[in-house]
């Protein structure tokens, strides 16, 4: 019977639940701290924050946290500094990526996402180099790469799915069209 624990078995997925639940909270923070501190703490007259509390509804965060990342955000509380950052680049079989990212230090942020661009078969561009392939509103593509096998498809998913499980990282654009 070694081995057969009850808790033992709750705790272990009980710990993959929490990492996921605190990802999306670090993430939830961010976009609040940073709302926050560009359009003021006032959630009725700022769209940006009104958002971003929503988001961090919809990911059961406690209110205490929301209004905690508020008042950082606004200056009330100490806390870190986050800027807005963009990276651009190409993935695997050519197709462009546009990350944006919320960062409390851009220089390892940058680090990280050439690492995994890297290990992937991509390479992390200029300011510019693939921002012209996606519309400035709504970020979609002007033009796709088309996917046809398993194999690339799964390549590609992969590599979406690091870079959207990286903590600076808010939102992966793409031109991939999976077939």
């Amino acid at each position: 019977m070694s081995g057969h624990s009850k808790w033992h078995n709750i705790k272990r997925k009980k710990s993959v639940e929490d990492q996921k639940r605190s990802k999306l909270f670090t993430k939830a923070t961010r976009l609040i701290v940073v709302a926050a501190r560009e359009g003021g703490g006032d959630v009725d007259s700022n769209p940006n924050l009104r958002l971003a509390v929503q988001k961090a509804k919809e990911a059961r965060m406690p209110k205490e946290n929301i209004d905690r990342a508020i008042k950082k955000g606004t200056g009330e509380l100490a806390g870190e500094s986050y800027s807005e950052v963009t990276y651009e680049g190409y993935g695997v079989y050519g197709g462009a990526f546009l990350l944006n990212c919320l960062t409390d230090n851009p220089n390892r942020t940058v680090s990280e996402i050439r690492n995994i661009f890297s290990r992937y078969g991509g390479n992390l561009g200029e300011k510019g180099s693939t921002s012209y392939i996606f519309n400035s509103q709504t970020k979609e593509p002007s033009f796709t790469i088309d996917i046809d096998t398993e194999e690339k498809a799964e390549k590609v998913d992969e590599m979406i799915e690091v870079l959207e499980d990286q903590d600076d990282v808010q939102d992966v654009y793409h031109n991939y069209k999976f077939s």
